[in-house]
């Protein structure tokens, strides 16, 4: 990336000539964004942070590119230092990118770096999801491939991995799921941090568990859920004004750092200021926040449910996440062989917790690698 000094300072004026919302006489973060806490990161971002050395960071990391069915996918790819690693490809969710995972990555393909065994090394692939900020948008809408569809072809055809494992959390777990599902054959095992919602289910097959998951999802998504039926149902209408107000764009995503994170509201105790105004920052520079909201669009009009996944798969629930299905309730649509509830940590788990994370899914792994020697 190399921004032009012109949309440095085009992203200054805006931020110095942000309109104020008039403020609301209710307490921080009951209502939405805390106005205080938002014109402090603003007032940084225009006078403080630094681009140009995220800038150079982001240069450097190991990024490639490949065409797949006519689009331009960009990925990270960090060779374990094991010659026998075990691929696998990682699927960030959504407001998050593929920067969320960078340190993650290097943590799980150079374990010995963090007190592991070189022979837990994985090599790990980090694709940028479509329309999220450093790979092309899909065409046509609907797509005629689907994301999960292109990390196939990435991983088989384009670097030659004949069995790989996935990995995902939010939209990530999603796909992570699909590719586990449409291609068996390939995948070794899928680690999620979600379950989506299966098809029919008949209510009187339903748990006690499973009515109170059920129950604390229903209140979730009436007091956290506008954005999804939001971005699910109208995007293009929220779009513009995320797309013309940089004060806006971060005040769209900072609210959700801190509520699906284990902050304790305080988003400063899990998120520094670069790294949210990095990502903010890249949402701008590239315009992807319209791009970013099209999965939810596709998930709520043509995305059936998940069938069966019948490859092994794990799941780890980390507490403040968005949502804590039981193992029954995975049970329904994966080959659960592994349900680790953590104890912190939140939505952005390879950020916030990532010793937890990368423990769990090499534990993952290697008992999947010795069943399969068993076998």
């Amino acid at each position: 990336m190399h921004i032009a000094e012109a949309e440095l300072a085009d992203l200054t004026q805006r931020l110095r000539n942000t309109r104020w919302a008039t403020e609301w006489p209710t307490a921080p973060w009951e209502a939405g964004t805390d106005a205080a806490e938002l014109r402090r990161l603003v007032e940084y971002w225009a006078d403080g942070y630094d681009w140009r050395a995220n800038e150079a960071v982001i240069n450097a990391l190991p990024w490639h590119a490949a065409d797949i069915a006519g689009i331009g996918v960009s990925y990270l790819r960090y060779d374990g230092e094991h010659p026998n690693s075990t691929p696998i490809v990682l699927t960030n969710g959504w407001p998050s990118s593929v920067l969320e995972l960078t340190d993650f990555a290097e943590r799980l393909a150079n374990p010995t770096r963090f007190g592991g065994s070189a022979d837990d090394a994985l090599t790990v692939i980090v694709p940028s999801l479509p329309g999220f900020g450093f790979s092309g948008q899909r065409e046509p809408l609907p797509t005629t491939v689907p994301t999960h569809e292109l990390w196939h072809r990435l991983m088989r055809d384009e670097l030659g991995f004949e069995r790989y494992a996935a990995h995902g959390g939010d939209l990530g777990a999603g796909i992570t799921s699909r590719l586990g599902q449409a291609h068996p054959e390939s995948v070794v095992g899928v680690h999620v941090m979600a379950i989506g919602m299966p098809g029919d289910v008949d209510p009187a097959s339903l748990t006690d568990g499973e009515r109170e998951y059920l129950s604390q999802l229903d209140d979730w998504v009436r007091s956290e859920g506008a954005y999804g039926h939001q971005q699910s149902t109208k995007p293009l209408t929220l779009a513009p004004a995320l797309s013309d107000s940089p004060a806006g764009l971060l005040s769209w995503l900072l609210e959700k750092y801190r509520s699906w994170s284990d902050s304790h509201g305080d988003v400063s105790t899990r998120f520094s200021d670069d790294f949210l105004l990095t990502q903010a920052s890249l949402y701008w520079f590239t315009n992807a926040i319209s791009t970013s909201f099209r999965p939810y669009y596709e998930n709520g009009k043509v995305v059936g449910p998940i069938s069966y996944v019948s490859v092994p798969t794990a799941v780890a629930l980390f507490p403040a996440d968005l949502n804590q299905p039981p193992r029954s309730w995975a049970e329904r649509t994966h080959n659960v062989v592994r349900y680790t509830t953590m104890p912190r940590g939140g939505h952005f788990a390879a950020h916030e917790e990532p010793e937890l994370l990368a423990a769990d899914i090499v534990g993952f792994l290697r008992e999947v690698r010795d069943g399969h020697r068993e076998r």
